[in-house]
């Protein structure tokens, strides 16, 4: 239970202080809601004209949309890497940095749902997968995961925020009034009592031991949308740790940049420190020499093998049309990341920050060097059709629905950043009054 002392004031008076509106807030909102207008109006542009004004044809059914899917779902998975596996075995550095991690993982497994909506050429029909959905298929498994993902990954950001708005919402003074009320609703009637902390904590601790088999279950889903066909680049047994590990580097490297611009912006150097820094840049090691591992034995056995279609597609990643893509991606995304941050000046904020940026770029074109090659080359010899179905080009049209689904997932973490407090008050009390305590004792 948090007792009332200098501690907490202090701590909830420099947490809540970034909490409410802003001018720079809304400035960055309005920027934001540009670009987004910008793509529902090409999504608009779509739905009225078909996926003919995509890229994807007969060949290139997946395109960009897909392979943001599936990126969408890896960077999700952070929220339960962080908060679950880590805080299940009792690591304390990661508590100022939990709930940054589930606010990622909220945002992206929610606009996960509408990345697919995106390519859909009937989006009207959506609602048939509920109805007549066939427990055969993958599609059934992938909505149903990527639904109860999402549903745990909120109770996993709420449960754990109950008791900060009721310490906040007696200090909201700079906050507008409606969200004083909103403080008051989601508080329901917390009172701080020793009964109410073993309810919450047991219940998060449950939480953590469920989401856990339904984090990979999400992931492992997804890769046997690609894995269950018989496509060369596809066809493989270690799809599904593939892109688990994959998944846990994108999610850490975004957990990294939403810790930089958050103790940047909101000043809150004195809880996300360069200790943490410096731990999640270790994690970030740890997490690629494992993907690492899984793309040497993805690309080292069929070379190996060499059947006649795996050798066309190897050669189109290693030397041919995708070669440039391929090789940026591996070198830049992975394999240098991983050399630099074995050194500890590199898992300092700053470098820390620029490589997380390049990471996360790298692992959303992983994801379409996944896809598109792959199904540039079918079973099928391809005659007599036209020279743009037999290469894939993303449209302007398709871009810009892209980018909106990830300017969407920007604006969720930037409000829920916003509204409510990014650092849990409560932990961070706790932590100060039993290192209060510790040093009296001594």
């Amino acid at each position: 239970m948090i007792k009332e002392n200098e501690n907490l004031e202090r701590i909830a008076k420099e947490i809540m202080r970034p909490v409410g509106l802003s001018k720079n807030f809304i400035l960055w909102m309005s920027f934001l809601g540009v670009i987004l207008a910008a793509s529902l109006v090409a999504y608009a542009i779509q739905l009225q004209n078909g996926l003919t004004v995509t890229g994807m044809r007969d060949y290139v059914s997946w395109g960009m949309y897909i392979a943001n899917f599936v990126f969408f779902v890896a960077t999700s998975l952070v929220g339960m890497l962080i908060t679950s596996v880590l805080g299940l075995t009792g690591i304390s550095w990661i508590k100022p940095i939990g709930r940054i991690a589930e606010i990622i993982a909220v945002a992206f497994a929610a606009v996960a749902g509408l990345v697919i909506v995106s390519d859909m050429g009937r989006p009207d029909r959506l609602i048939n997968v509920f109805m007549y959905g066939r427990i055969q298929s993958p599609i059934i498994w992938d909505v149903t995961v990527v639904i109860t993902y999402l549903t745990l990954s909120t109770l996993l950001y709420f449960l754990p925020l109950i008791p900060d708005l009721a310490i906040a919402k007696t200090r909201m003074d700079h906050c507008p009034v409606w969200l004083q009320k909103l403080y008051e609703i989601l508080s329901v009637k917390w009172g701080h009592t020793t009964e109410q902390y073993k309810i919450m904590l047991k219940s998060v601790r449950i939480l953590m031991v469920v989401i856990v088999p339904t984090a990979f279950a999400i992931h492992t889903v997804t890769s046997w949308l690609f894995a269950s066909t018989l496509r060369v680049g596809w066809d493989s047994t270690i799809f599904g740790p593939y892109f688990l590990t994959g998944a846990f580097v994108a999610g850490s490297a975004a957990v990294v940049i939403a810790m930089y611009v958050f103790r940047s912006s909101y000043k809150l150097e004195k809880y996300i420190t360069a200790f943490h820094f410096d731990k999640m840049g270790k994690l970030l090691v740890l997490t690629m020499l494992v993907y690492l591992y899984f793309n040497i034995n993805e690309y080292l056995v069929p070379a190996y093998k060499m059947k006649a279609a795996d050798a066309k597609h190897l050669h189109e990643l290693f030397v041919g049309s995708h070669a440039f893509l391929f090789w940026s991606v591996q070198l830049c995304g992975l394999i240098i990341p991983i050399i630099l941050l074995i050194f500890k000046p590199f898992r300092k904020p700053v470098p820390m920050l620029i490589l997380s940026i390049v990471i996360l770029i790298g692992a959303w074109f992983k994801r379409l060097i996944i896809v598109v090659p792959t199904m540039e080359e079918p079973f099928l010899p391809k005659q007599h059709v036209p020279h743009e179905f037999m290469v894939y080009t993303p449209t302007v049209i398709e871009s810009m629905i892209t980018i909106g689904t990830i300017v969407m997932a920007i604006m969720i973490i930037s409000i829920l950043s916003k509204l409510f407090p990014v650092i849990p008050i409560w932990e961070m009390a706790e932590e100060a009054e039993n290192e209060s305590e510790h040093k009296l004792n001594e």
